[in-house]
């Protein structure tokens, strides 16, 4: 049983370092799509994981479209989450294999991508004050990835 999580285009090493940290320490398959705002040999990133690297169910795909021709239709189901999402993440009924896809920090998922699976799309709620566009990346998996481990009853985890 696993869930995945899917970053497109992360810029920023230390978010994907805490994300890392997150899924292997709940056996949740970590996908990173390119191009990627850093390299995973950085020591940064490296820092930011520390020893957990070696543990983390790791995909690298060299784009998008790559990801999708893998793991696109009839694959599983993908949630999208953005700002833009209609349904909260807590309105999903997760099931094992579920993919939870993020966007790039500085401007999330694509919107064409997002527009032609809008019926997947979720958010977090927020406040609306127009300061605060979205939440740190890591804290925004985090947040969505135990919302369905909690779900799934926390499996294989103690």
């Amino acid at each position: 049983m696993a869930l995945h999580v899917v970053l497109v285009e992360p810029e920023i090493p230390p978010n994907t370092g805490n994300i890392a940290r997150s899924c292997a320490a709940t056996g949740t398959v970590l996908h990173l799509v390119k191009p990627l705002g850093f390299s995973i040999d950085d020591r940064s990133l490296k820092r930011a994981g520390l020893d957990y690297w070696p543990f983390v169910k790791l995909q690298v795909h060299e784009s998008l479209e790559d990801f999708l021709e893998e793991y696109g239709e009839g694959s599983g189901r993908m949630f999208l989450a953005t700002t833009k999402g209609d349904k909260l993440y807590t309105e999903i009924d997760f099931a094992d294999e579920d993919m939870i896809l993020f966007g790039r920090e500085t401007a999330g998922l694509p919107r064409d991508f997002i527009e032609e699976r809008k019926e997947n799309a979720i958010r977090i709620p927020m406040g609306e004050d127009a300061r605060l566009r979205s939440l740190n990346l890591a804290n925004s998996v985090n947040i969505i990835l135990f919302e369905a481990l909690r779900q799934l009853g926390f499996p294989e985890l103690g």
